[in-house]
């Protein structure tokens, strides 16, 4: 696998995450090749692009990044050759990544990065029928929104070479990113399995009525999440124990032994009642809310923490 710098980069898919893709790439001055055959994809993402760039500026923009520097294609296939790594932000279904994957590899040159911004679904299950070199297909989960926030899970399938996963995990710290290896295949990879377990207590703790839909977020925003930007579950708990980890789980951990087992008896089961039952705790609040207005100051929060956290040096 060749090692040259990567300049141009094909997006595949322009929803949410390939939008928030291809403005980050802009941003730090790649050419960019975008594909999405659905109705009005590229007039959205124009639109997009241009209301979002300021954003950019604000952060700080590479020397010669431009929106113009991006071409928007009817088909992909007359431009793998122009492009070092393609980024697939397409359906999170199996059977469309299994075509698309093994139409991407018989097409492409064989050192083109085939990566997916799959958020679960490992690349083992969509590579079997690669037959050039499903050997440089991986996945590189992004948090939403990708163009904001940092962390990208790097994840290989068993048969990925160590080669192309090293210039992944390059090529997104080459952006910024603060990209993790996933050492083994996981399904929700990490990141989202941890926000699952937290997600589903909280569903279960509303729908049981032991509190509110409202008062369960501000209980997470007013507490442990306002720790979280700035340590991770281990950091926090050696704090606790006054820098050692061992002695908070000695003398905490085993206290919480009860909190667990009546987790695990009370869990969330998504049925439809039990979905009726959350969603009416969480409508009659998010009804009263500018959802517009929220996430223009969560995205200008956001920049104000990264910004201040960038200038602390133990603070990952």
């Amino acid at each position: 696998m060749a090692t040259y710098p990567i300049r141009t980069v094909a997006v595949v898919g322009t929803g949410v995450i390939g939008s928030s893709w291809t403005l980050l790439f802009l941003a730090k001055g790649l050419n960019v090749i975008v594909a999405d055959p659905a109705p009005g994809a590229h007039e959205k993402l124009a639109a997009w692009l241009k209301h979002e760039w300021v954003t950019m500026e604000r952060i700080g923009l590479a020397e010669n990044a431009s929106l113009d520097n991006y071409r928007f294609v009817e088909n992909i296939d007359d431009f793998v050759g122009q492009v070092d790594l393609i980024q697939e932000n397409g359906p999170e279904r199996v059977d469309f990544k299994r075509n698309l994957f093994a139409h991407l590899d018989a097409i492409s040159p064989k050192d083109v990065l085939l990566i997916s911004s799959s958020s679960g679904i490992p690349s083992s299950q969509f590579t079997m029928d690669c037959k050039e070199n499903p050997g440089r297909v991986l996945i590189g989960h992004p948090f939403n929104p990708p163009h904001l926030l940092p962390l990208v899970e790097v994840v290989p399938h068993p048969g990925t070479e160590e080669s192309c996963t090293l210039r992944a995990m390059q090529f997104y710290r080459s952006l910024g990113k603060k990209p993790v290896h996933i050492k083994q295949e996981t399904p929700g990879f990490v990141a989202n399995r941890l926000q699952m377990a937290l997600y589903y207590e909280a569903y279960s703790l509303v729908s049981r009525g032991v509190i509110s839909a409202e008062e369960l977020d501000i209980t997470i925003t007013s507490g442990p999440g306002l720790r979280w930007p700035l340590t991770g579950p281990f950091m926090t708990n050696a704090l606790g124990g006054g820098g050692s980890f061992r002695h908070l789980l000695e003398h905490i951990g085993m206290s919480a032994k009860p909190w667990v087992e009546d987790m695990r008896k009370h869990a969330f089961d998504l049925t439809p009642e039990s979905l009726n039952t959350l969603d009416e705790s969480v409508q009659s609040w998010i009804n009263n809310v500018d959802i517009g207005q929220v996430e223009r100051e969560r995205d200008q929060v956001l920049l104000d923490l990264m910004e201040s956290k960038s200038k602390a040096s133990s603070l990952n």
